[in-house]
C-alpha cells in the first residue's frame, strides 16, 4: 500500500464501496480526495471520439490513483471505473496535505509510486508508436511481470483479460488474440487453460 490505511483513517479517511462498472471519478470533474484501493480492481481510462476506450492503467489492492491531480487545479483527464466490486479509502484533499506536511516521508512513498507509473509510460510510449502488436504486448507483459518481481520464464500469470490487454495497448481484440497465438508459437509465453503465463 502507498500510505498505511490506519494512518489514513486516523486522519479522517472514509471507506466507500463501489459496484463493478460504477464510476469512481469522471473526466472533467475536480479532484477532491486522495483515493487508495483497499480491495478490488479499478481501470483508468479515456473514451475516444470513435467510442473506443483506451485504458491507461489497472490499479488494484493497495494502489492509489489520480493522486497527481491533488497537487494542481486541473480537472481529471481520465475516468476511474470499478472493474470489480471495490472498497476505496477516500481522504479529503486538505486532510491529505496536512498529513503530508506532518509526515513528509510519505511524500516519497507517493512520489515513488508515481515515478514507477511514469517509468512504465516511458518504456512503452516509444514502441507503442510502432505497429508491431507482438512488441507492444511483450513490453506490457514484461513490465507487469517485472513490477511483481517475477524472473523465471512462464512463472507469472498475466492478470488481464485479452480485452483489457487490447485496451491497454490501443489495439483491437482480434489483433491481440492473433498476436498471443503467435507469441505462444514463438515460445514467448505459455497458455494454460486460457490463462497467459510469461
Amino acid at each position: 500500500m502507498i500510505i498505511c490505511e490506519n494512518l489514513l483513517f486516523s486522519h479522517g479517511a472514509e471507506l466507500q464501496n463501489y459496484h463493478s462498472g460504477e464510476f469512481i471519478i469522471k473526466e472533467d470533474s475536480t479532484a477532491k480526495y486522495y483515493l487508495q484501493i483497499k480491495s478490488g480492481t479499478v481501470k483508468l481510462s479515456s473514451f475516444l471520439e470513435d467510442g473506443k476506450e483506451f485504458i491507461h492503467g489497472i490499479p488494484f489492492d493497495g494502489h492509489c490513483f489520480a493522486e497527481t491531480y491533488l497537487f494542481h487545479e486541473r480537472k481529471y483527464a481520465i475516468n476511474a471505473i470499478a472493474v470489480t466490486d471495490c472498497e476505496i479509502i477516500k481522504l479529503e484533499k486538505n486532510k491529505l496535505i496536512d498529513l503530508l506536511l506532518e509526515k513528509p516521508e510519505l511524500i516519497l512513498n507517493v512520489y515513488s509510486y508515481t515515478a514507477d507509473r511514469m517509468h512504465y509510460r516511458y518504456i512503452t510510449s516509444g514502441p507503442f508508436s510502432f505497429k508491431d502488436p507482438i512488441t507492444k504486448l511483450h513490453l506490457v507483459m514484461d513490465h507487469i511481470k517485472d513490477h511483481f518481481g517475477f524472473k523465471e520464464k512462464f512463472s507469472f500469470p498475466i492478470p488481464y483479460t485479452r480485452q483489457q490487454l487490447a485496451s491497454l495497448t490501443g489495439m483491437r481484440i482480434e489483433t491481440v488474440i492473433r498476436a498471443i497465438k503467435k507469441m505462444e508459437k514463438q515460445n514467448i509465453l505459455k497458455i494454460d487453460n486460457s490463462k497467459i503465463y510469461i
